[in-house]
């Protein structure tokens, strides 16, 4: 008997069966587009028919790493910036759990940045969610790595004297495998993202626009937006690594001069991710590490399936 029974277990998942009993309410502030986030999550793992046993959310610190209180799987709650290696453990100890990361743009692009750099490099088979809403919310409204150049803040009173970090471009740059731009104020859009974010091998970064109607008045609600997929002027080859350059470079000044573009950007199917290059090279053996130390009832070491080498 498996001690993953409920992996691959294929039966229908209502989207309730994500909402905890024991802090069924989110206590985000009224408004916010980490609701958008949590709703678009539950959708897209019902329809994927993914169950609650079988998934990991990793998550750090401010209001996005609430979203593992609010949702109901195997859940950890990260220092700041540093979801990514926990969940890139996870995945490698399993490789039979569906592991998504969550944090906020101060989280995931300044703390974490690094780790964002890294885990994109290599690319992990996973998902990663970052919530940006352009400023500090849980710590109350200081600039953050995406907040506009001349925005007012605690932090800088007199105006951002920063140039604004371009996440998409850097996604695409450090390696990332599957990279989207989504919002909040378009659910449905959002909830298909991330389905195709979760079912994609290699990793998955999706930029989510949260609007932050308590610390962030300049951003409102991201809205109007377009959809690149059914624009006719944006519109381009998701397999063109050139042209989604261009598309993020477009898509990114654009939302600080009040078009919000959202959509796909770009998509490698044939890379193929981490633990397969790993595998190939006889680096890690086939199978779960977990399930084998949980079937075995005692611990095994690399040394053990592994050759050492000559």
């Amino acid at each position: 008997m498996s001690a993953f029974s409920a992996i691959g277990e294929e039966r229908e998942v209502e989207q309730d069966e994500f909402t905890p009993s024991i802090e069924p309410q989110p206590t985000w502030c009224p408004g916010c587009g980490d609701y958008g986030v949590l709703k678009a999550l539950k959708g897209a793992m019902s329809e994927l028919g993914k169950n609650p046993e079988e998934i990991l959310l990793a998550t750090g610190i401010g209001c996005s790493g609430k979203l593992n209180s609010y949702f109901d799987s195997y859940g950890f709650h990260t220092i700041h910036g540093r979801s990514l290696p926990v969940a890139r453990a996870a995945k490698l100890a399993n490789d039979g759990v569906e592991v998504i990361a969550a944090g906020g743009d101060g989280d995931g692009y300044g703390i974490g940045g690094n780790h964002f750099i890294h885990t994109a490099r290599e690319n992990h088979d996973m998902t990663y969610i970052v919530f940006n809403n352009e400023v500090f919310g849980l710590t109350k409204g200081q600039t953050s790595p995406t907040s506009p150049k001349g925005h007012k803040s605690k932090t800088q009173p007199n105006g951002n004297a920063k140039t604004p970090l371009r996440p998409l471009s850097l996604s695409l740059t450090a390696g990332s495998s599957y990279v989207a731009r989504t919002a909040a104020v378009n659910p449905n859009q959002a909830k298909e993202i991330i389905k195709e974010a979760v079912q994609h091998d290699g990793f998955s970064h999706v930029d989510f626009l949260t609007q932050c109607p308590t610390w962030n008045k300049d951003a409102k609600q991201y809205v109007p937006y377009v959809d690149i997929q059914d624009s006719e002027e944006y519109g381009h080859d998701l397999h063109d690594r050139q042209a989604a350059q261009q598309a993020m470079y477009e898509t990114e000044n654009a939302l600080y001069e009040g078009t919000v573009l959202t959509g796909r950007y770009f998509v490698d199917d044939e890379r193929p991710s981490y633990q397969e290059e790993k595998r190939a090279r006889g680096d890690m053996p086939e199978g779960s590490l977990a399930e084998r130390y949980f079937e075995d009832g005692e611990w095994e070491r690399s040394y053990d399936f592994i050759d050492r080498h000559a």
